[in-house]
């Protein structure tokens, strides 16, 4: 089974400096896909510079020619589907249909109160995603979408001429309970984990490995449960939430054990992180550009 190298990039650097390098050298490296993180502000860079996912995921497809780009992952915490998918309908256009979007429930983050709200509980952010996924999936679809939900509503909306990828651009849905995966059965074209949460503080890379096989059967049961190929989901693992969280990126040795090991689970892409100095996803940078240079052609051997 082959298996694809991508990236995630942060949003924290302005575009001119070091912003728009960063998105190039991706594509030089020959990443197959660069994310960045559809966020308002995330974690420790709260305080710091952070820019928006669309535009900038505008700004590196005009600079770039064959890198896959998308957000890993966008989330109805401050997203609207009518409004998401134009600028979605835009941003494939502009691509040239180079575009895949991460998307999940959400979390309880900064971007869950940003807007002034509460923030959901858990059975909220799912009765949320259950409406908002698949009235994204009709506008980015049919010309003009009328709807009437308990959260969401569109009235007669227009998205012509629709993506550029038919029958749309592909989700990448991030999930691991079971109206989440159900979601991913139905509409996603990719399945995104990061893992068990519970494991990344005092776990151990086989009890990991261990509830991603797990994550991965539940998977196939929702797949069963409405008469689809589980085959037909690319599997995307996000590192850096694992309990070897960077170890990984140590050494080219280390890489291509860790990418091995997860190969065997059945994920068919590997997300790693971007250096970012002085933070958690700190790293070599001459070190980095050899994983992504030489592990790939380890990992066909």
């Amino acid at each position: 089974m082959s298996l694809r190298l991508s990236t995630v990039i942060l949003p924290y650097r302005r575009w001119h400096e070091g912003g728009r390098s960063t998105w190039t050298r991706a594509e030089q490296l020959g990443f197959h896909t660069a994310y960045t993180y559809d966020h308002l502000s995330w974690r420790s860079f709260r305080d710091g510079p952070w820019f928006g996912a669309v535009p900038t995921l505008t700004a590196a497809a005009a600079v770039t020619e064959r890198l896959r780009l998308g957000t890993l992952v966008t989330s109805p915490n401050f997203r609207h589907p009518v409004t998401l998918a134009k600028e979605l309908i835009s941003l494939d256009d502009i691509s040239d249909g180079r575009i895949t979007l991460g998307i999940g429930a959400g979390g309880t983050g900064f971007d869950a109160t940003a807007l002034g709200q509460e923030p959901w509980t858990p059975r909220e952010r799912a009765d949320r995603f259950g409406e908002f996924l698949p009235l994204l999936d009709r506008l980015l679809t049919e010309d003009a979408v009328s709807y009437e939900g308990g959260f969401y509503s569109a009235h007669e909306a227009r998205n012509i001429p629709g993506c550029v990828q038919r029958p749309r651009l592909p989700f990448a849905v991030a999930a691991t309970g079971p109206r989440g995966l159900a979601l991913a059965a139905r509409h996603g074209q990719a399945w995104v984990t990061t893992g068990d949460p519970k494991l990344f503080e005092n776990g151990t890379p086989e009890q990991s490995d261990r509830a991603l096989r797990q994550q991965g059967d539940r998977l196939a049961d929702a797949c069963a449960a409405i008469g689809r190929d589980v085959g037909e989901l690319e599997r995307v693992l996000l590192t850096g939430f694992t309990p070897e969280r960077s170890r990984p990126l140590e050494s080219v040795d280390a890489f291509v054990d860790f990418a091995g090991r997860h190969r065997d689970l059945g994920f068919t892409e590997l997300v790693v992180h971007w250096p970012i100095p002085d933070s958690d996803f700190a790293a070599d940078d001459k070190l980095f550009e050899r994983i992504a240079m030489e592990a790939p052609a380890q990992l066909k051997e």
